[in-house]
Order: C-alpha cells, then structure tokens, then sequence
C-alpha cells in the first residue's frame, strides 16, 4: 500500500496474551470480551504488528516487537505463539535489518522493542545496526528508572546495547522527524510513549502504538489499566480520534489480532472500525 509516495509495508512478530481486566482497565469483562475473548487464565490473544514505511532515502521501522531473547517461562506467562517473525516478514517484504535506517520505537514496554536487540555471539547486539533508533527522552528516562510497578515491562537487555553502541537518538516532545513523519508525544500509558502520524499527498496513516491497540479500544473511556495516566490518555485519544475521523486518516492497529488497517468511522456518536487491505 502507498501512502501518498511512501511505501508502506505491515510486518508481523507472532502473537502474545495479557491480561484482559488490565487490557481493559474499569470496563467490564462482558463488555470487552465481545471483542477480545480471553483465555482459562483471563488473557486476550494481541498480536505484534511492526510497521515499515520506505521513502526515497530512508527505510523507517516502526516498534519491533517482542523479539526471540526470552526463556519458556516469559514465553508461558505472555502465551507467546510465533508462526512467524520480524525478521521473517522483513525478509519477505524484500529488506534486510542492514538496510534500515530509522528504528522509531513508540515506548520501551517489552512487547514494542524486544526486538531491537538480538543475541549474536553469546552478546546482545542492536539487530538494525545501521538505524539510529528514536526514543523520547522523558520514556528512556523511565526505562531507565523503573519501580515496583513498571520493572515487569522494561527489559534493559531490550534497549540498553543501542546506546553502549552508539545507535541511540533522543528527542524531546512532539516533532517532525523526517519529511511526512511525524512524532506525537501523548504520555498517558507511559510518560514517554509516542505515536507515529505518516502524510504524504493528502494521504494520512496514524500507527497508535498502545493508545488504541486493538479494535476493542476505539471508545474513549476503553483504556488499559497499564496507564500510568489515565486521563491523559483519554484526553489525548479524544482529541486524536476526532481528528482521525473528520479527516479521514488511516488507522493502523498494532495488536489486533485479526485486523490492523482500517478507517475509524463514528455514527450516531458511536465509533466504528471499517478495514481496508493493504
């Protein structure tokens, strides 16, 4: 699918399962199970879905998901399936992780960079070593200083060898990065997360990382009680989602695990999903 001239092509990291009361917050289970059915242990299937975007000089990665450097138990607790990988679907789309240039990592939770590092030689090396990797400061500084609640999410071995090796690149608040590709800083499920606006010729795709990670999420109130600030998530999901809708922007889902591309349509002040394929 094109973007107006950019290239956009969806990858694919396997499946992975959480917690539905957490995924969901306050909202009550046979409220969201209609859309996220859970599991004997209360845990919905998300899915992990990078984004590549190729522009005339640069090949930008989007989130890298959850990679391949945990043990049987991490992989029994998070019921993670993999018929398939980063590096698989990347190879697939025709690119290797040499070729990358740009690696955007929306925030530093295990399931969105544990792929941006990987064992090679008994070391953990950046698996994208040509990309400088773009991180908000205010969220490597939270990585960086976990506490009881917040250390389950930050696996240092997922991000700390992209500063030891030079790769790393900290921006503060929202900007423009690169021509078309916009940063949005919201904060609210972490202080640091950012979300990834992509325009070009009139054209608008927005990758919401965890601010509306499934289809499941789209009403406002439907937000994780993963949030660090919950009413900033909803104040900032209100007035991106309006804006979403009135213009028509694509939306790009990252952990539904059945759809990811689609426009978000609201009828009789109620929000609906209708996918397009790419």
């Amino acid at each position: 699918m094109n973007i107006g001239d950019y290239k956009i092509y969806p990858l694919f990291d396997g499946f992975f399962g959480l917690d539905g009361g957490a995924m969901f917050g306050v909202v009550p289970k046979p409220m969201w199970e209609r859309t996220n059915p859970s599991d004997e242990k209360n845990r919905i299937r998300l899915a992990l879905r990078p984004l590549l975007i190729a522009t005339e000089k640069d090949l930008i990665l989007i989130d890298t998901g959850i990679g391949d450097k945990y043990d049987e138990k991490f992989a029994e607790r998070y019921r993670v399936e993999k018929p398939d990988n980063l590096l698989a679907s990347l190879a697939r789309a025709g690119f290797r992780p040499e070729e990358i240039t740009v690696v955007i990592l929306t925030h530093l939770h295990f399931d969105h960079c544990g792929g941006s590092t990987r064992i090679q030689a008994n070391w953990v090396m950046p698996t994208f070593p040509n990309a400088r990797y773009v991180v908000q400061e205010a969220e490597w500084q939270e990585a960086l200083n976990t506490n009881r609640r917040s250390r389950t999410s930050y696996l240092k071995e997922n991000f700390l060898s992209i500063q030891e090796m030079g790769l790393l690149e900290l921006v503060n608040g929202s900007t423009e990065l690169l021509p078309g590709i916009e940063l949005i800083h919201t904060g609210g499920h972490t202080t640091g997360m950012q979300i990834v606006k992509i325009t070009s010729a009139g054209q608008t795709l927005i990758y919401w990382s965890d601010m509306i990670p499934t289809r499941g999420h789209i009403p406002v109130p439907y937000i994780m009680a993963f949030d660090l600030f919950p009413l900033k998530s909803m104040e900032n999901k209100e007035r991106l989602l309006n804006q979403a809708v009135n213009e028509g922007w694509i939306s790009f889902l990252e952990h539904d695990p059945e759809v990811f591309a689609g426009r978000i349509i609201k009828e009789d002040e109620k929000y609906r999903f209708e996918e397009i394929k790419i």
